[in-house]
């Protein structure tokens, strides 16, 4: 299903071809992300993914936006704190002209001084919206306590003084350093032919040289945290979480599981108990956040504040039940059927298709295919699933942080002991 070739200089070019469908998708996946800045320059990468949409040495930042637009297809980037991606979703008979874009932003952005200056500002402006949304702030904030001074608890925005501190020196140095040809892996998924492929990307990704191999920082060692973060909100944001696993660890099918279980969805406990059954919470869900090396697992919820210790009480509940006692194996089996039929209707999108090309083989150096998945999946037993909430869910390695109005504080150790966490 997947061919691969590597470049002479180390570029990665991975394709699915699709016959049935009529689009293709192509993604420039770049191993540079918020994990990969110093001190001092939070947010550059998410910077450079702005600035690459804000002219070239031949087309203006205008002709960018209406290059693909005008033949109905669609462009843009996102960056993480492990990686950057550039993509874009075309009618198969117009992928010459997505590569042509995507090559002209990757090597002859220009990064106009005035440029700087002006996206500078609308940045920062991304920044305050970000900062006026406590439902999406709590989750940088709790990361930045969590992972102390790691640079993986820095937020991918960046902070408004490590933006004003930016210059194209900058921005030049780091595009030098990070966007080398061992970092970028091409992933196209659609109505495409492979060797047709590389030829096209091969002039131009196949000769350049920058940088060197990627060295991460290494694992952050994370600490416990009780915060109250006071804000003038009309809800209580709730997070509760523990230090997680990285993705190559055994137990990260198992905890898969469990997170859908717990969170995941609809039907999970949480959602069942405190939105369906309390009406305490309107949004309300667990995630894994997982890296190369660690991860955090985190439960959500935002509540009035009257309800503040009910919803922790309720959360801390659920996870401790599932510790003790574990899953059902209705339970399993009907997760085990969601996260399955979720992989596969997601098949259905080239762009979902080229995604899992170019993350995987980014992140694992390699393709993981569904079929591979789901193998995995499928050997998830109930004993591993109790395993693995034992191993993340300890008393001792909870954290708690809450955002929104003074005089609802919650004190974790009282709560703890009131449903029944030992000590």
């Amino acid at each position: 299903m997947y061919q691969k070739t590597v470049l002479p200089n180390g570029v990665r070019i991975i394709t699915e071809e699709i016959e049935h469908v009529r689009s293709a998708a192509i993604g420039l996946w770049v191993g540079a992300g918020s994990r990969d800045e110093q001190e001092g320059n939070q947010g550059i990468s998410h910077f450079i993914e702005h600035m690459f949409f804000k002219g070239t040495e031949h087309r203006t930042a205008r002709a960018l936006a209406e290059s693909l637009e005008a033949v109905g297809g669609q462009i843009n980037a996102f960056t993480t704190k492990e990686y950057t991606c550039y993509y874009a979703k075309v009618l198969d008979e117009d992928l010459d002209l997505a590569i042509d874009v995507l090559s002209d932003m990757f090597f002859h952005s220009l990064f106009d001084e005035k440029e700087v200056d002006k996206e500078k500002n609308v940045v920062i402006e991304e920044i305050k919206m970000y900062e006026d949304s406590p439902d999406e702030l709590i989750h940088d904030l709790f990361s930045e306590h969590v992972w102390n001074e790691h640079p993986l608890g820095k937020p991918i925005l960046g902070t408004e003084e490590s933006i004003n501190s930016l210059s194209r020196e900058k921005i030049m140095s780091f595009l030098s350093e990070h966007y080398a040809p061992e970092n970028v892996v091409i992933a196209v998924a659609g109505k495409i032919k492979h060797d047709d492929v590389v030829a096209k990307l091969s002039g131009q990704f196949g000769t350049f040289l920058r940088g060197g191999c990627r060295v991460l920082e290494g694992s952050p060692a994370g600490q416990k945290v009780e915060h109250y973060q006071k804000k003038d909100t009309e809800q209580m944001h709730i997070l509760l979480g523990v230090p997680g696993l990285g993705q190559d660890d055994d137990d990260i099918y198992a905890m898969h599981i469990f997170n859908n279980i717990l969170g995941g969805g609809l039907s999970s406990r949480l959602f069942q108990e405190i939105r369906e059954q309390r009406g305490l919470a309107y949004s309300v869900y667990s995630y894994h956040s997982t890296y190369v090396d660690t991860g955090l697992f985190a439960i959500y919820a935002g509540t009035s504040p009257k309800n503040t210790e009910e919803v922790i009480e309720c959360i801390l509940q659920e996870v401790n039940d599932i510790r003790q006692q574990g899953i059902t194996a209705d339970e399993l089996a009907r997760t085990k059927a969601q996260i399955k039929g979720g992989l596969y209707l997601g098949l259905e999108s080239v762009s979902s298709r080229m995604s899992r090309l170019g993350k995987t083989e980014l992140t694992y150096n390699r393709v993981l295919s569904p079929d591979e998945v789901v193998e995995k999946l499928e050997k998830v037993t109930l004993e591993d699933v109790k395993r693995v909430i034992g191993r993340l869910w300890q008393r001792d390695k909870i954290s708690i942080m809450t955002l929104g109005p003074a005089g609802h504080e919650v004190v974790l150790s009282d709560v703890l002991k009131k449903t029944g966490w030992e000590e």
